[in-house]
């Protein structure tokens, strides 16, 4: 788990990279893409599902929250421990969501789109639970002291699980406006193909706000247990408007533009010129996303204010690239250096906000203003390239920091369940102090490869020390890896043409105005042959109008009406002008999704799709009765 940071003095918002043709070889993207995903797999917590692919972990944490009344089973440990800490967690949540909002399509192609949602809603699902009434959320459950005193897979922990929240009398609003952040960023991600389980994240997004604006204060005054570990040095100021900024492009609700707007100065969205971007200190972020909104012509009457905004995220890039008048710290090698305790996150954040502000740049065909001068928005991208191939191995050391990924990367992870021989294994009880003197001081591989995870990384002179007790350096972290995933996916699909100013996934979000509407194109029954056991059915659910196109969203319905299983299920679909979910394209078919092997008698399974024409065509290609 990773100690408080301390809080930037001066510096510039990171926002992010972009679109144009860069020699991308050198680096598998896409291997290291599906390895970073996996990682996520490891530090789950809870009653593991039949699809799990990391096979050495157990089921865990299962009485959680029972000593509170509560359920809360589930959601994911940090990083090497067995802690549930709800600000990190969130903020977790709330870049993966990010990541695939403006990279769904990249993930897609790559085959990792599926993954990447089920590693979004495993931490959503965790939330949820954790928000049992408005006004309450639970932000942690164990606490570090206890759990550092013992080295225990997490299958084994005997260490306390008392759960801490926050409420009126003890409030948090970091951990609130980050948590509804989380959810809001969550929402745009699901509202396309399972329009229910949006809704219900974003009214848990609308009451946390609610709670954490109306009752203010840090969150580590009422959860102190949280001190030592992860203390908000920044404040909430930050994730106020973090949360604000997410619930605006998650509901296009003009009350979070005119709150972003209004309080620009008062909680320093407008004055803030930082140097980092992570789990404490939202303020680039934030400043990337209002850039955006600005960019995309959405900020109205407040476009001077946004403007604002706009020029403290540049501040960030220009000081990342070296332009600036406060210019970012390098090691030796390159690499971004602000601590020696887990730099890598400040790598990772920061070459996410570049990526997508120089694609944000290239859309609207701009360059960043830089006290150097003007830089087109590929150096931006470049600079993000670098510091993933530092990462992969491009360094001094010749060291991958991912770990799984290349032939040379950390062997003595400072991670109790990889450390620790699998409970699938050898499933005799591991004691808490016991764990250190048989594993935590084992000078031997770790048992089991921790695919995918970035540890720490090296010291401000490119150094490194491959031992599980120097956990400064071998420690992963889940906010480590979140906002990498939305970078490696980009980097490994290259330029692809599109407009980053027009989100594919954000494109069903605009509620449609109440017009005197033209009708929609005539729904549809697709015919299917009475020997043919499958029955199509498509709807037109919403429409809208976005830049002088009509949108609309069609719901399809594939029921099983036969006696027994479908199963290899193939459809033909034609006549498709965007975007699809809820199915896999398999060739030039498209099949169930991952997580589905069959379509039982008697039920149904929902995919949707947007374009602006009348209903695709969909036919059943192929299929087998069982």
């Amino acid at each position: 788990m990773a100690m408080f940071v301390k809080h930037c003095s001066l510096a510039a918002l990171f926002v992010l990279l972009c679109v144009e043709p860069l020699a991308l070889a050198g680096h598998d993207y896409g291997q290291a893409l599906s390895k970073s995903i996996l990682f996520f797999e490891a530090q789950r917590s809870g009653y593991l599902p039949k699809t799990q692919r990391v096979q050495w972990r157990g089921h865990s944490g299962l009485n959680d929250g029972k000593l509170n009344g509560v359920d809360l089973v589930g959601g994911y440990y940090d990083a090497g421990d067995n802690v549930k800490f709800g600000l990190p967690m969130a903020f977790t949540i709330t870049m993966l969501s990010w990541s695939i909002i403006e990279y769904g399509k990249q993930m897609a192609a790559s085959g990792e789109l599926s993954n990447a949602l089920e590693a979004v809603k495993w931490g959503t699902d965790y939330l949820i639970k954790a928000h049992p009434q408005p006004d309450v959320l639970y932000g942690e459950v164990g606490d570090g002291n206890t759990d550092h005193y013992c080295w225990q897979r997490p299958e084994d922990m005997t260490t306390s699980r008392t759960a801490y929240k926050i409420d009126p009398s003890h409030p948090g609003s970091d951990l609130a406006g980050e948590t509804a952040a989380a959810m809001a960023a969550a929402s745009i991600v699901f509202r396309s193909y399972n329009p229910s389980y949006a809704n219900l994240l974003l009214k848990h997004a609308y009451q946390l706000f609610e709670f954490a604006d109306r009752y203010r204060g840090k969150y580590d005054g009422s959860i102190t247990v949280a001190q030592k570990y992860y203390r908000s040095v920044s404040g909430y100021a930050d994730e106020l408007l973090w949360g604000a900024a997410w619930l605006f492009k998650a509901s296009n609700n003009e009350y979070y533009l005119s709150y972003l707007a209004k309080n620009a100065d008062a909680l320093g969205g407008t004055g803030w010129s930082m140097t980092e971007f992570g789990w404490d200190v939202k303020y680039a972020g934030v400043q990337t996303l209002v850039a955006k909104f600005l960019m995309q012509g959405k900020a109205g009457k407040y476009a001077p204010v946004f403007a604002k905004y706009q020029q403290k995220a540049e501040y960030f890039m220009c000081s990342c690239l070296g332009k600036g008048n406060r210019n970012v710290q390098r090691t030796p090698g390159g690499l971004i250096f602000r601590q020696r305790w887990n730099n890598m996150q400040f790598v990772t954040s920061a070459s996410f906000l570049l990526t997508v502000y120089s694609d944000y740049m290239t859309s609207a065909r701009k360059n960043v203003q830089c006290p150097s001068g003007s830089v087109p928005p590929t150096q931006l991208l470049s600079f993000a390239k670098s510091q993933v191939d530092y990462l992969l191995g491009d360094n001094p050391r010749a060291t991958s920091y991912m770990v799984g990924y290349g032939s040379n990367y950390p062997r003595q992870v400072h991670h109790r369940g990889s450390s620790i021989v699998s409970i699938k294994v050898n499933p005799s009880f591991v004691t808490c102090r016991g764990g250190y003197a048989t594993w935590y001081n084992r000078k031997a591989s770790d048992p089991n490869l921790l695919t995918g995870a970035i540890v720490g990384g090296p010291d401000a002179y490119d150094n490194f020390a491959d031992e599980r007790d120097n956990y400064e350096q071998t420690e992963p972290a889940t906010y480590n890896n979140a906002p990498l995933l939305g970078v490696l996916a980009r980097l490994h699909a290259g330029h692809g043409g599109y407009n980053q100013l027009v989100d594919p996934i954000e494109v069903p979000a605009p509620k449609p105005v109440i017009t005197q509407p033209k009708p929609a194109p005539p729904q549809k029954r697709t015919p299917v042959s009475s020997s043919v056991p499958v029955k199509v059915t498509q709807k037109v659910t919403s429409s809208w109008t976005f830049q002088g196109k009509k949108y609309y969203r069609y719901s399809t319905i594939l029921s099983n009406i036969s006696g027994k299983n479908i199963k290899n299920l193939k459809l033909a679909i034609s006549k498709l002008y965007g975007p699809l979910w809820g199915l896999t394209k398999s060739g030039n078919t498209y099949v169930f999704p991952k997580w589905m092997n069959s379509l039982n008698a008697g039920k149904s399974i929902e995919f949707v799709y947007i374009h602006t024409s009348a209903p695709a065509d969909v036919s059943v290609s192929s299929y087998t009765l069982v």
